[in-house]
């Protein structure tokens, strides 16, 4: 593997669900990040929240993305907020599950 990019994994070498023992779906993931990423090129932090209400709106909406998801975006973000942000981006994942 000479990068990220170009690795693929072996049949028994998948990523799992533990809850479930299906293979996680990483590419969605990766999709999310990516227009994150470019969703945040030069915005303030305002606009940013809006994104990415609006892409996980649209995604709750569509099937493509999960309460397990959601929960997973709160943990991973959660250490790195103060308590105004914490509790405000809480306010905003229920809100989401709710759709």
């Amino acid at each position: 593997m000479k990068d990220f990019k170009s690795y693929t994994p072996e049949p028994d070498d998948k990523p799992q669900n533990t809850a479930s023992g299906k293979p996680a779906d990483v590419n969605s993931t990766v999709e999310l990040a990516k227009v994150l990423s470019r969703a945040m090129n030069g915005k303030s932090e305002g606009q940013l929240l809006h994104t990415i209400i609006a892409e996980a709106e649209r995604g709750k909406r569509e099937g493509t993305l999960s309460n397990a998801d959601l929960d997973n975006f709160y943990n991973a973000l959660y250490p790195l907020l103060d308590g105004f942000k914490r509790k405000k981006l809480k306010e905003v994942i229920i809100k989401l599950k709710n759709i």
